[in-house]
């Protein structure tokens, strides 16, 4: 029987112990021993880019921010379907998990973060939204906790509340989307989303192919109507920029 290795750890901004696992050739990312995400189930990982994007290479110049590079499958998804003068970027709070997809995940999307449409950015993805200039981005994909009401981290529930929903419109450009992955059905969800102007639309998603039930759900929402009004304007700060090494 081959071992379940534990290949590196760190802690959170909280505390919390992540780890980064490999069994029989699949990795696997846990907080404080439980699992959040593995190389075995990457379904929702992948419609979470998909949905959102499948229209994509129709802007050359398209500009994607992704929220939490996890083992990079959202980022692969996105990288299929936007033209060769887009721009990604990745922003990824711990700067070790950036660092095991290079060291240990090269094989897997490691290599993907050398890919010269891609920018990694060791942010707090609320704060790149926050200092976006105004209709940056074309689609902005979150996978940074549970959903909208269980969160890993607290300050997450930042992205979910009407402030950050006014900023997440602020930081689209007319007509762009925004994607929640949320690990189950949010009863309040889509009218919350709703009331902050955005066109709202729920898709089941597997957690791997072979699943008979759909257990997570994408929330997808276009920009529809201008932001509500006395949000704080943006400000274009440079953060720290990690490209090709």
């Amino acid at each position: 029987m081959k071992p379940f290795r534990n290949l590196a750890q760190t802690r959170t901004p909280d505390g919390s112990q992540f780890t980064l696992h490999e069994h029989d050739g699949e990795y696997f990312l846990k907080l404080n021993g439980r699992q959040l995400m593995s190389t075995t189930s990457t379904s929702s990982e992948l419609l979470l880019a998909q949905l959102p994007c499948q229209s994509l290479y129709r802007q050359p110049d398209a500009c994607v921010l992704i929220g939490g590079l996890g083992l990079g499958f959202s980022l692969k998804r996105v990288l299929e379907l936007v033209g060769r003068r887009a721009t990604v970027q990745v922003a990824e709070l711990l700067p070790e998990v950036v660092a095991w997809n290079r060291e240990f995940l090269g094989k897997v999307n490691g290599a993907l973060l050398d890919d010269p449409r891609v920018e990694v950015l060791v942010a707090d993805v609320f704060e790149v939204i926050r200092r976006a200039d105004k209709a940056t981005f074309d689609v902005i994909l979150l996978d940074v906790d549970n959903g909208p009401t269980s969160y890993v981290q607290r300050d997450n529930s930042r992205l979910y509340d009407r402030r950050g929903f006014g900023l997440i419109a602020r930081a689209l450009k007319p007509g762009g989307k925004v994607a929640f992955w949320s690990a189950e059905p949010e009863r309040f969800f889509v009218e919350h989303l709703e009331r902050a102007g955005f066109k709202v639309e729920s898709h089941p998603a597997k957690a791997h192919e072979r699943s008979k039930r759909c257990a997570h759900v994408i929330y997808v929402a276009e920009r529809s109507a201008p932001p509500p009004a006395g949000e704080p304007a943006g400000r274009n700060v440079k953060l720290e920029t990690r490209r090709r090494p």
